[in-house]
């Protein structure tokens, strides 16, 4: 009887642990497959970065008088725009 108990324990333990074993191998391989995802994520937002920035100057190279009249209107709009944001925090 004695034996029988020890046995039954042990087959217990050697489950439990091939159990855990499986768990574990279980979470690595997520945990990589999750590294691989966050990589290709980055490589795609470093080549659309790129991209954006190549149309960009391309853009500016083809219609340079354009670009600088948007980019004086941009700064105008964003002064007004932080002045109204700042007059009203004061009032």
């Amino acid at each position: 009887m004695a034996q029988s108990v020890l046995e039954q324990a042990s087959e217990q333990i050697a489950d439990t642990a091939h159990k855990a074993s499986r768990a574990a191998s279980a979470v690595a391989d997520a945990l990589e497959d999750g590294v691989a995802s966050a990589r290709r994520a980055a490589k795609q937002g470093s080549y659309a970065a790129t991209e954006l920035l190549n149309d960009a100057k391309r853009r500016v190279q083809r219609h340079p008088l354009e670009t600088i009249a948007a980019t004086f209107a941009a700064g105008i709009a964003a002064g007004t725009l932080i002045g109204w944001i700042m007059k009203r925090r004061q009032s």
